[in-house]
């Protein structure tokens, strides 16, 4: 099974709440990334937002041997501007075993900010989201401790938003953001937003490449069988977790809405 590059095609590969799981599918070197990357677009998003540039010292050496893989002058900045994706690198320090984010390239971030994460190891890098100590934690170390060079492995998951714009930094309560929103317009106003994550392990340096892919369409310009899984996952996201993301403020409205389709 692998992965598209659109919002509908990535929707049927994703959790449709409940527990929270990796859900990794295996992925070929032609998989890996989105073929045809708007660069203007990605330049214009680094342009736009410097911040979503973070480096730590540590970064130079995977920077590089990354940038190289893509056959890109420079480093970790220069490979982010060259393909769709927003990149990240983690390694484990030395007498660590875990691993931190050492640099991070992102230029439409979906609700968090890399000046606030970076150096942080990979529990603290996820503690908002409810339920990942206690049912994902462990499984991601493993996975990282195990991934070996040459393999990649893909995931993708979806968020609900008040705006279609890729670069998602909520500013508003979401009852605010969503009070818009209604049965009758549902399908225009509620956007969905999906994730397409995948990793590696370069194989020179070690370090671990988390890679974003972001998607964005209003929801009434999906599938109707998307339209239908989306209806009832949003009524069963792990305690907490639909909280964080504002589904109080839509849930009825998508509903309703899913209910006509």
């Amino acid at each position: 099974m692998s992965l598209g590059f659109a919002v509908d095609t990535l929707l049927p590969k994703a959790r449709g709440g409940g527990q929270l799981r990796m859900g990794l599918v295996k992925l070929e070197e032609r998989e890996w990334l989105q073929p045809a990357p708007d660069l203007a677009s990605r330049a214009e998003g680094f342009d736009e937002w410097p911040e979503g540039v973070q480096l730590t010292p540590e970064v130079g050496a995977p920077g590089r041997e990354l940038a190289t893989m893509l056959g890109v002058d420079g480093a970790l900045p220069e490979a982010a501007r060259a393909v769709h994706e927003d990149l990240c690198l983690l390694t484990k320090r030395e007498g660590e075993e875990v691993y931190r984010l050492i640099g991070a390239a992102v230029a439409w971030p979906s609700d968090w900010r890399p000046a606030q994460k970076i150096g942080l190891p990979l529990r603290a890098l996820h503690a908002p989201i409810a339920g990942y100590e206690e049912q994902l934690a462990t499984g991601v170390d493993r996975f990282m401790a195990t991934l070996r060079p040459g393999l990649i492995y893909g995931r993708c998951n979806w968020f609900i938003a008040a705006t279609g714009e890729r670069r998602w930094l909520p500013d508003k309560p979401p009852q605010e953001a969503f009070a818009h929103v209604t049965p009758g317009n549902a399908g225009e106003t509620l956007f969905v937003r999906s994730e397409r994550q995948t990793l590696r392990r370069l194989p020179q340096t070690g370090a671990i490449l988390f890679t974003i892919g972001i998607y964005v369409e209003p929801l009434g310009k999906l599938s109707a069988a998307n339209i239908a899984m989306l209806g009832k996952a949003v009524q069963t996201l792990v305690s907490g977790e639909g909280d964080r993301r504002g589904a109080p403020a839509y849930a009825k409205s998508l509903t309703a809405y899913a209910a006509t389709k």
